[in-house]
């Protein structure tokens, strides 16, 4: 009577505990029931039994009690009424009095807590799963059993599968294993303890279902909407108000008493431009986001309604009235205007003309002094002075077969050092010429060598390189014929000439 008291107050903690994880681990008060039953098998000290044919069929019944935790969990109590024995011989040559001490029957009830790991989701048509926990075995006075007495299992164990018939009705397959904690019900202590297969089959039923899963007041079977947030108002069927009827609940609806569209978050859109009318500075005219829904036909970047300027070319930069730059305000936009940080004259493109001669001063070689297209702006030379660049080119001499010059040049170099000095514009070309005497690429050579020694020395007299152009050209260019001396003479020589 003890052990009978003991398995009462197992069982009611049990429940408590089920009862305890069902409340702590959701809301959804989801139950289910299953009535089962099948056929047990013993492995302990008189035979190894599990899975084996040679035994006689023990049956079973049963019940489950199963409680939704999560997606994946369930809680179960189940439990069985049924018996087990053994009449397998310990071995082939047993005798009929070894196997009729071999044998034993008893009849015990069970009951496990475990928890149950399933596989797949509630909504898949198949659920196999495992299951773990521990139990109580309670042996009756009857057949081998001379008393009553109780025994725990631990652990208990198994696997199966569910499989839906109806949304409330599941077919259940599973193998349950239970480890005793004591190794003499069978009536022999040979160190193995005994342990219990039950194999079982059944169907369960689902009891329970949601009341209010979103909490809005409307039962779940009413509830048409049963995803709500919390929180938020609702109708009769349990979805969210919308006042104004455009498909976009209040709680989302930027513009909840005005019927407005979906993609701008139940706002209206006169001028279907994307812009929703409260955030639309032109709202009856279809415009650009990037002008707050304004218009802009000539694509300057400023509204039409700000522009001051309408039609402006396109590409062209304006100010923030919409009309062109003109950095110089000389009434010449930046885009036509050449000089548009200089003041200038439309006759010009915008440059100005200090001297007054014509010629832009962006163009003009004599910014300041009046010249003509001919020498780039700059005053005309002198026939004098053209003349006299003619004559010191004469008298320019090199030592033989050398690009080195001769002391007697320097004087008439110094008097060219002069007149480029006189005219800061002038451009000079150095030629240099050969005669025919020697190989043809040794000529070319040398000649350009010496015209950049009259560069060399011009330079390094404060003439600026940019203004000196020399060219060797050779045998290439005689003036002269170079079967006589007096013409080869004449074809050795460097040619001076002046440009703007």
């Amino acid at each position: 009577m003890k052990k009978i008291g003991v398995l009462k107050i197992a069982l009611l903690c049990m429940s408590m505990l089920l009862v305890n994880m069902a409340k702590t681990q959701t809301d959804e008060k989801k139950w289910n029931i299953g009535i089962m039953g099948g056929l047990t098998q013993y492995n302990g000290d008189r035979g190894q039994n599990f899975y084996s044919f040679n035994q006689a069929a023990y049956g079973f019944g049963g019940v489950s009690f199963s409680r939704y935790l999560s997606r994946h969990f369930d809680a179960s109590l189940f439990g069985t009424r049924g018996e087990v024995g053994n009449v397998q011989p310990l071995s082939s040559w047993s005798t009929q009095a070894d196997m009729a001490q071999n044998h034993f029957l008893v009849r015990m009830n069970t009951a496990s807590l475990v928890l149950r790991l399933n596989i797949t989701g509630p909504q898949a048509p198949v659920r196999p799963y495992l299951y773990a926990g521990a139990g109580v075995i309670v042996y009756d006075k009857r057949y081998s059993e001379t008393t009553r007495r109780m025994d725990y299992a631990l652990p208990s164990f198994g696997a199966g599968f569910n499989i839906r018939l109806t949304d409330v009705i599941y077919f259940q397959l599973q193998e349950s294993f239970m480890y005793t904690s004591t190794d003499e019900i069978d009536h022999a202590v040979r160190g193995y303890n005994d342990a219990y297969l039950f194999h079982t089959a059944g169907l369960t039923f689902n009891l329970g279902k949601k009341m209010d899963a979103d909490m809005d007041g409307v039962s779940d079977k009413k509830d048409k909407c049963s995803l709500t947030p919390s929180g938020v108002q609702v109708d009769v069927d349990g979805c969210p108000i919308d006042r104004d009827k455009d498909g976009v609940a209040d709680y989302q609806d930027v513009c909840p008493d005005i019927y407005g569209l979906s993609v701008l978050q139940g706002c209206p859109d006169k001028d279907l431009d994307g812009i929703a009318d409260k955030d639309d500075h032109c709202p009856d005219v279809a415009g650009l986001a990037s002008l707050q829904g304004c218009p802009d036909e000539d694509k300057d970047g400023v509204a039409d309604i700000n522009d001051k300027c309408l039609g402006t070319k396109a590409g062209y930069k304006v100010d923030a009235s919409g009309c062109p730059m003109d950095n110089d305000k000389d009434g010449i936009v930046n885009e036509e205007d050449h000089c548009p940080d200089a003041a200038g004259i439309a006759g010009l493109q915008g440059c100005p003309d200090s001297d007054g001669d014509g010629i832009a001063d962006v163009n003009d070689h004599c910014p300041n002094a009046k010249g003509s297209v001919t020498t780039n702006g700059c005053p005309e030379i002198p026939k004098a002075d053209i003349q006299r660049i003619t004559v010191i080119a004469g008298k320019i001499f090199f030592e033989t077969g050398s690009d080195k010059l001769k002391l007697e040049s320097q004087a008439s170099l110094d008097e060219l050092v002069a007149l480029l000095n006189k005219y800061p514009a002038m451009h000079l070309t150095i030629e240099g010429h050969t005669d025919d005497v020697g190989d043809n690429d040794y000529n070319m050579t040398l000649s350009q060598k010496r015209t950049e020694s009259v560069k060399a020395y011009l330079v390094s007299k404060g003439i600026s390189a940019s203004r000196l152009t020399a060219i060797g050209f050779g045998e290439t260019q005689p003036i002269a014929d170079n079967k006589t001396s007096a013409g080869r003479a004449k074809n050795r020589r460097v040619e001076l000439k002046s440009s703007f």
